[in-house]
């Protein structure tokens, strides 16, 4: 097969992990052109935490696979047209592609050929062909396999800035109806291995002890979680999201919405869900790590579902009137932070002003505090703060929401700002 043709089977096939991408692609949908990221052949788009884009040659190394993934198109039973790079082949596209100053690194992932091992010996052969044979210094993201060997795993942190292991589905019980190959405790040992190997370089990094090694993946670990293709709730997800932030530090969880794929197996909904409640999880997921929120609080005794009609922290909100007006001169960050349309920039900016003087409705506006704030902040000069929060209701604040959504790779996916 070409090399052109590869490229075009095997890019096409790595535009459903979403470990490495914005969520804010539009017309996502398991066809042609369709829900990666990805712009013009393998090239898709990332942002870094100081919402830098990053582009990046994003590809398979194959998709055959041994496994029989009930949600994944290159299953072992799918029949998809089947490629499979060489590992000198990746290593001269990444290089082809890097020197035309085309993309600023590689997120390389594979189907599962002959065994995990032997797999996973590719990948981590393609990362080290880059480094030491060709002095490669732009970015590298592997997709770790779990059931691999573990000396292999912890080998491709020596050469990947970052590694993914996907989780995929939040219980057990999704993934043994789904994904009978996959083990949730496996999948947390390889997680766990990793984020010791990488809390040990911090360490000696810190204390000043050799300095001149190698860094271990050094931009930490990721995973994604499939959404809508079991009947798991909102809750289930952002539990087993936060579990993973606290036990295994992860940088970031991706969820990407299911996408019904051709010749799907009956144990499959025969409709996506929403994108919009792709968007509302990133949503609390930015208010669960930055913005002090508990998976309790959003919830709050309901049924497990993130609201699609409004974002979750106005949600809140509404349902805890009581919490409101905060004073926006004598309020802690943490309460300022639970202001909807208050960022954590411009609680940053708030903060900083305030020590100047007392703020006034007209100082908000020229700090660019949005209007929908205002309706839950009281300031020197206002008068009718309670009686503003206790009439404030959807038809206040939906238009707005719903204008986030066109935004969200722009804003919240970048910057955090919710």
């Amino acid at each position: 097969m070409e090399l052109k043709r590869k490229l075009a089977i095997l890019a096409d096939a790595a535009k459903y992990d979403a470990s490495c991408a914005s969520s804010g692609v539009k017309g996502r949908k398991a066809a042609k052109g369709g829900m990666g990221s990805a712009e013009g052949t393998g090239i898709c788009h990332a942002y870094t935490p100081d919402g830098r884009c990053v582009s990046l040659l994003k590809i398979l190394l194959t998709n055959w696979c041994i496994f029989d993934c009930a949600y994944c198109v290159n299953r072992r039973s799918s029949d998809v047209e089947r490629a499979r790079f060489s590992v000198d082949e990746v290593v001269r596209l990444t290089l082809e592609f890097y020197r035309r100053n085309y993309i600023e690194g590689l997120f390389l992932s594979s189907g599962i050929i002959r065994d995990s091992d032997y797999t996973m010996e590719r990948l981590i052969e393609v990362a080290r062909r880059l480094r030491l044979d060709h002095g490669f210094a732009g970015y590298v993201h592997l997709k770790t396999i779990p059931e691999a060997s573990p000396e292999l795993v912890i080998e491709a942190g020596k050469w990947a800035d970052r590694l993914s292991i996907n989780v995929e589905l939040p219980r057990q019980k999704d993934l043994d109806r789904l994904a009978p190959d996959k083990q949730l405790v496996q999948i947390r040992g390889a997680m766990e291995r990793i984020r010791g190997r990488i809390d040990e370089s911090r360490e000696r990094s810190r204390v000043g002890v050799g300095r001149a090694a190698p860094k271990f993946a050094p931009a930490g670990q990721s995973t994604q979680m499939i959404v809508g293709a079991t009947d798991a709730s909102d809750r289930d997800v952002l539990s087993t999201s936060t579990e993973l932030y606290s036990t295994q530090r992860l940088r970031r969880v991706y969820y990407s919405a299911y996408s019904p794929i051709p010749h799907a197996s009956g144990a499959l909904p025969a409709q996506a869900p929403p994108l919009l409640r792709e968007h509302r999880l990133y949503q609390a997921d930015w208010l669960l790590r930055f913005y002090g929120f508990t998976v309790d609080e959003l919830f709050d005794g309901g049924d497990g579902t993130l609201p699609l009609r409004i974002d979750p922290k106005t949600a809140w909100a509404l349902a805890h009137r009581e919490f409101f007006p905060v004073d926006v001169n004598g309020a802690d960050r943490e309460a300022l932070l639970r202001v909807p349309g208050l960022g954590v920039r411009n609680v940053e900016r708030v903060i900083a002003a305030r020590r100047h003087r007392s703020l006034r409705r007209a100082d908000l506006e020229r700090l660019n505090v949005a209007r929908r704030a205002l309706l839950f902040l009281t300031t020197a000069d206002d008068v009718s703060a309670r009686r503003r929060v206790d009439s404030v209701g959807l038809a206040d604040l939906v238009p707005t929401a719903h204008q986030q959504i066109d935004l969200f790779a722009a804003a919240s996916a970048r910057t955090g700002e919710v």
